[in-house]
């Protein structure tokens, strides 16, 4: 499926790519992929992206005493950071495919607070019970995943956990992709100054730029969540306008 959805046009799937963002590659030297990650977790939180991501996901375990939640894809934990720091009963597992980035934070403060547990997970394999979890989240990382990978996500994160919250890029529509693709490398070189280490710079604009090529539109969130399973409903909140670029999308098995 085209990550514009089935009915991406012509001109729309020719601006999708393959091509691997560093943070999803293993042959370069740790440093690399971790002073993207650095970037990413200073420019989110300037942004407020990792609070309004807490706050969304806090909303959507409203009522329950002592939340039961997996975050998946963390890279470096701020997310996770700020639900403990907006809730004080939540018991979270943080989690990455990548070892080095779920070390470090089993080895940081966040590791050391009794609510937290630390694993290395693979998305698309979730080693948990049915139901184990009252909310699984994805905070920008859910592009990483090709279609076929993504619906298993989907799957394994409905069957894990009660809802799915993922918080990611949408692809806009083909015209005004065109004109974010020079926009989106201005405004990134602009903002990797600011947030990177210099050396990491070409790097974070590289990611940047390839998350935007192989970002999903709104009708591809749908069709993904019906390819995962025929029972599960998918949500956009209307009350997160303040994330301007990123999408929240909750998938919930209704039986």
């Amino acid at each position: 499926m085209p990550r514009g959805g089935p009915r991406a046009s012509w001109l729309n799937r020719r601006f999708e790519t393959d091509r691997l963002e560093f943070t999803d590659r293993y042959d370069l030297r740790d440093e690399v992929k971790q002073g993207v990650i650095a970037a990413l977790d200073r420019g989110g939180a300037r942004l407020g992206v990792h609070s309004k991501s807490a706050r969304l996901a806090l909303e959507l375990v409203a009522g329950i005493d002592h939340p039961r939640i997996m975050e998946i894809g963390a890279g470096h934990g701020r997310v996770s950071e700020q639900i403990l720091a907006q809730h004080r009963t939540a018991q979270i597992t943080v989690t990455d495919l990548d070892p080095v980035s779920v070390d470090r934070i089993a080895a940081g403060p966040l590791g050391s607070d009794p609510r937290i547990r630390t694993g290395v997970v693979d998305a698309t394999a979730i080693d948990a019970p049915d139901q184990s979890y009252d909310l699984i989240l994805f905070v920008d990382g859910f592009h990483h995943l090709p279609p076929e990978l993504a619906c298993r996500a989907i799957a394994e994160a409905t069957r894990a956990g009660r809802r799915f919250l993922i918080v990611d890029a949408q692809r806009p529509p083909t015209a005004a992709l065109l004109l974010c693709l020079p926009l989106m490398v201005l405004m990134m070189v602009t903002l990797a100054l600011r947030f990177a280490a210099l050396p990491a710079v070409p790097a974070v604009v590289h990611d940047a730029v390839i998350s935007l090529l192989r970002s999903y539109s709104r009708a591809a969130f749908v069709a993904l969540g019906q390819a995962a399973h025929p029972d599960i409903a998918v949500e956009f909140p209307n009350d997160t306008t303040p994330f301007a670029f990123l999408l929240p999308v909750v998938y919930e098995r209704t039986s």
